[in-house]
């Protein structure tokens, strides 16, 4: 059971937690490939196959593991390699890549995801704890949070335990007062619990929790979990 009386401070996700990722990376990819149709169209038409784009991205995961928690870096990386496959001017990877990071920026925010930040950030530090590379400032959530703590920027990801303790450490809170907020079972659900947190587990689609630890609460939203809150 959650135990309210022990918060101290949040720890978020963001992807899937604050606005659905699929339909933003969806877009960045086509405003990607539409720089790219001008700018590289041998690239391009690469791109454009999904059984090339998929085999350019397992070669990137397996000959760079280096960059698995830095998903900015693979996906640069990944433009570059089909560029020079194509027979296209791999410098251009720089400036595709800030095309696809703009729109990937650009997302739209589930309903109830503002009315919760702003009720979280009134009582509570605030820390976003993320896998992926949304960046807070430019998504312009950037006030609501204290820190902001990505697995490229730390090294690790979710659910290393060590990566909530970050999140704990940069609100000046220990893993056992925060409550992390998060949609994806395992790196949030139980990446939280091994870390020694408060979870609440935001389950928008009604899926079956797969582990033998529980967390503390589920909610079919965000504004659920504030009722509980208040």
């Amino acid at each position: 059971m959650l135990d309210v009386s022990r918060i101290r401070a949040i720890s978020i996700d963001l992807d899937d937690t604050l606005w659905p990722i699929w339909p933003t990376i969806e877009r960045a990819e086509r405003a990607l490939h539409d720089w790219m149709a001008v700018h590289a169209p041998m690239a391009a038409a690469l791109f454009a196959s999904p059984g090339a784009l998929r085999e350019i991205r397992d070669h990137m995961a397996h000959s760079r593991p280096e960059l698995k928690h830095d998903l900015s870096a693979l996906r640069r990386e990944s433009i570059r390699l089909a560029l020079y496959r194509a027979g296209e001017n791999p410098l251009l990877a720089e400036a595709a890549f800030e095309v696809f990071f703009a729109e990937r920026q650009r997302v739209t925010l589930f309903d109830d995801a503002l009315p919760a930040l702003t009720f979280l950030a009134e009582r509570y530090p605030m820390v976003s704890l993320s896998n992926g590379n949304a960046d807070v400032g430019r998504v312009g959530l950037g006030g609501f949070f204290r820190a902001s703590i990505s697995a490229r920027a730390f090294g690790v990801g979710k659910p290393d335990p060590r990566i909530f303790h970050a999140a704990a450490g940069a609100v000046d809170t220990l893993p056992d007062h925060v409550l992390h907020i998060g949609d994806d079972a395992t790196l949030d659900g139980l990446g939280g619990l091994n870390a020694g947190m408060q979870v609440a587990w935001v389950n928008r689609a009604d899926a079956m929790w797969p582990h033998e630890l529980e967390p503390h609460v589920t909610v079919a939203s965000l504004t659920e979990l504030v009722a509980l809150l208040r």
